[in-house]
Parts: structure tokens; sequence; C-alpha cells
């Protein structure tokens, strides 16, 4: 990696909410870098390579417009997290490190009619049942045993694959990024050992960040979109959190490995080798968006199945109590994806390799890809905050179009290490004070626990106004958490 750090003065404040580092930072750049923070949210970054692993990206053959970087932002894995970066299409290239390990790691929003003080009392037992139904941990498997051909199918038709099993239902399909499937994959490209690890896994939460949530809609900012999405203030809502489990990180880590190779084959010049990448149009680049793709529709598969299980568990809890239990889905979005949009850079509509590395789509009104109840409001995006804070739903908009690729933030962002959280955070001192604040907690591990505490990450309502005040988001909803699962 480049020995040259990036610090506050080298940025160029375009207003409060946006800041530039300039091509000429770096003789090798290839694009400026766009930072959407505030001073007090760039301060949280300082001390980590954020931004120098920014301008690292910034100099991958085939770029367009600008590499972006979201106020969640953090150091990852050869890119930032909060990362955005758009390739051209055929020549440009595509790096698993501008994606990441949890390839379609993403976030499901389901939405009920059930008022939170009609059913406070039943909280504790909905955070068991959903414990129980909900298989979660490192390495767990879950209860569906797939052949080899199930799972070719999952990886070919994602949440369709899901609907023919009897774990979908159309309007869910309807409600996620894609449909749920992402044409173009090709399990063959997938390794045995990923194929293995992932065989397993099919509806089952995983660890770290990972959890399944609980909420009240606790405020209201734009009635319409909100009316739209059948959020209600009060009522109960459901988050889903999780990805591809080991099925994408052994996609990950086998083409990282792979493109050792295919840099020197193909000649490119790198200044972080965790940036390895490979043309699109060359046959390692059209094997690895295969192997991705087929991880990304596993994703969609086990958010789907893992939405069943819940729908399960609210039926066991609330039947016969509550006159409608019913969940229903808002929407479904990956935050670690690379996908082929078209966009408008420079007044050309371009064909492009977006890379979004925990950050969001977040497409504006009118745009074709989204169904017809979300025409006139824009793309539902939602933002989980860290647990016992707040969560968010927003929607995209026209600028979000023009400026950031359809992109937005995907969360809070870490401000502390996963290895720090836990020296500095006793899991069960944790779990005390979060069911103090009324959050019932069910946990796999208290050293878990304590990687996620609410102080190793930023303020999401900080993060969440800016995104707002850059205009790429706009706010619809802000969540309250009263019960998480956790691996």
């Amino acid at each position: 990696m480049s020995t040259r750090t990036v610090s506050i003065q080298d940025l160029h404040q375009v207003n409060e909410f946006e800041w530039e580092i300039p091509r000429s930072f770096r003789a090798d750049m290839r694009v400026p870098v766009r930072i959407f923070a505030t001073r007090r949210l760039l301060d949280k970054v300082m001390d980590d390579a954020s931004l120098e692993q920014a301008v690292n990206a910034a100099t991958l053959p085939g770029l367009v417009g600008q590499v972006l970087v979201m106020p969640d932002m953090h150091q990852g894995y050869g890119f930032p997290i909060g990362g955005v970066a758009a390739t051209l299409l055929p020549h440009g290239v595509i790096s698993p490190g501008g994606i990441g390990y949890d390839i379609n790691c993403g976030v499901r929003l389901l939405a009920s009619q059930i008022p939170f003080e009609d059913c406070q009392h039943l909280v504790d037992d909905l955070a068991t049942a959903l414990n129980h139904n909900c298989p979660s941990g490192v390495g767990e498997k879950g209860a569906l045993r797939l052949s080899d051909d199930d799972l070719d199918r999952v990886c070919r038709d994602g949440a369709r694959w899901a609907l023919k099993a009897g774990y979908a239902s159309e309007q869910d399909l309807r409600r996620t990024e894609e449909g749920g499937r992402l044409e173009g994959a090709d399990p063959k490209r997938v390794s045995a050992r990923a194929r293995e690890r992932g065989r397993p896994q099919l509806g089952t939460l995983g660890a770290g960040n990972h959890f399944i949530e609980v909420d009240v809609v606790d405020q209201v900012f734009d009635p319409g979109a909100a009316g739209a999405m059948g959020l209600e203030q009060g009522n109960l809502v459901v988050q889903i959190h999780c990805g591809s489990r080991g099925f994408g990180h052994q996609v990950c880590t086998d083409y990282v490995q792979e493109f050792q190779g295919a840099v020197k084959k193909y000649g490119i010049d790198l200044p972080d080798r965790e940036l390895v990448c490979a043309p699109l149009d060359s046959p390692e680049g059209q094997a690895y968006l295969g192997a991705m793709r087929a991880a990304a529709n596993y994703a969609f598969a086990n958010r789907q199945v893992l939405a069943h299980l819940a729908r399960r568990a609210f039926e066991q809890v609330f039947a016969g109590k509550l006159r409608s239990w019913q969940l229903y889905q808002v929407y479904d979005i990956a935050h670690n994806m690379g996908k082929i949009e078209q966009h408008e850079i420079d007044g050309t509509a371009l064909q492009v390799c977006v890379h979004r590395k925990g950050a969001t789509r977040a497409f504006g009104p009118g745009h074709p890809d989204l169904p017809a109840e979300y025409q006139s409001i824009g793309q539902p995006v939602l933002v989980p905050g860290s647990m016992g804070t707040a969560s968010w739903v927003l929607v995209g908009t026209e600028t979000s179009m023009l400026r950031s690729f359809g992109s937005t933030c995907h969360g809070a962002g870490r401000v502390m290490s996963r290895s720090k959280a836990k020296k500095e955070v006793r899991g069960e001192n944790l779990r005390r004070e979060l069911e103090k604040d009324g959050i019932h907690v069910r946990a796999g591990s208290m050293a878990g626990l304590a990687e996620e505490a609410p102080q190793a990450y930023k303020d999401v309502d900080a993060v969440v106004g800016t995104v707002s005040g850059a205009n790429i988001a706009r706010k619809v909803a802000r969540l309250r958490p009263v019960a998480v699962v956790k691996g």
C-alpha cells in the first residue's frame, strides 16, 4: 500500500456534506475521490486507512466518474467499506476487494400491522421464537439439506428457487433488488470447497454483525413514502441482515487468489495487492462474475428462507392472540455487490460495472427496475444501526442517480475493531444494559455480543443526516429496536 497518508489538509471541501481528494493528489490516480461526510465524521476515520484505500482504488484501470466514499466508511480489504466505484464496459476491471468477502450481504425489512402496545408483553417470547427458528452462529448449519442439483438451482434462481420451494410469495420477489435473482450466474465457476461450505448453510444467519431485529416504527418523516411501504408509527417491523455465508466468502477467497496471476498476465500495476482485479471481458473476469452472481443468488435465497422462518416465529407467538400477525415484505437490498448498470456520466449514458462495498443501491423515482408501488417514491433504502440504537428507512433520489451511481450508505460504520471492542466491553454487562433499555437479547456468545457493542459504531443518525443533507437519499422512517437475535 502507498505510504502517503491523507490528511484533512489534503481534502477540498465542496460543501458541508462533501469533500474531494483531487486527482492531482497522487500521480497514479485515474479519477478523483468524492467523500460524503461532515467534518465531525471525517475526524472519526483519520486513524484508519479508509481514505488511503480510496486513493488506491482510484488507480484501477477503466474507472469513470469518481471513486465515492460514504459517511459510514471504515477500513476494509483493498477497498474501504463504504466505497463505490464504476468501471467502463467492456475492458474496465472487476475487483473482488471492491465487492467484499460476504457477497450480497444485505438487509431485508418485513413490516406488520401489529401495534407494539398490543404485544409488548409477548416480545420476550418472540425473541425466543426467532432465536429457535433461525439458526445462527459461525459455521452453523440449517434445517435444509441441499443436494448438488438443489445448490445449482439456488445459485441460478436465487429467491425464485425459494418461491418454488414454498418459502416466498410473488410480492416478496417483486420487492427484492433484481427480483431476487441476478442473471448470468454460473455454478460451474464455483469451487468444490465453496459448494461444500454452502450446501448446509442455507437458511442460517451467521455471526459477526449479522442479526435479526424486531423494531418499532418510532418516527415517520415522509408519510407518503411510509404509507406506500406499509410503515405505520408504533407498529412492529423485522430486519434481517445477513449474506452468502461461507459460500460467498469462499468464492471471494478463491478469486482473490486466482487474480494474483491475472494482474501479472494483463500488466496491471497496483499500489496494493489487495486490489487484485481482472478485465471484465477477460476469461478470469467473466469467471468471477459468474461465481459472484451465483453467491449473490445464494444470499437472496438465504434471506428469503430466513424471512419464512421469521414469519413462522410470528405465527407461533401471535396467532390466536392478535387479529393480524402476518409479516409482509417492504424491500430487500444488497450492500456488497458488483452490478452491470447504465449511468449518465458527463452527459453520456454508459454501461458500467458498479462496485458497491458496504454501500447500498439507491435508485430514484421512476427507475424501471423498481416495482410499480415504489415508482413514485424511489427505491427503499435500509440502513441498520448498531445494536441498541436506531435504524432508518430512506428512499433513493434523482440526485443519487446523477451524483453517486444511484448509491448511498449502508449502516452506521465501525469506529472500533472487533478485537478492541472485545477488550473494552464485557458482553454480560452490555446485555444487561440493553435489557434495561427494553431490548430483549438472544446471543450465541457474550464475546460476539461485545464485538457489536453500540460504542463500536458511529452515530447512525449523523450518517443518515449526511446522506440526507447531500440529497443522495431521503428520510422516510426511524426504527427503534425492541428485540435482537445475534449469532
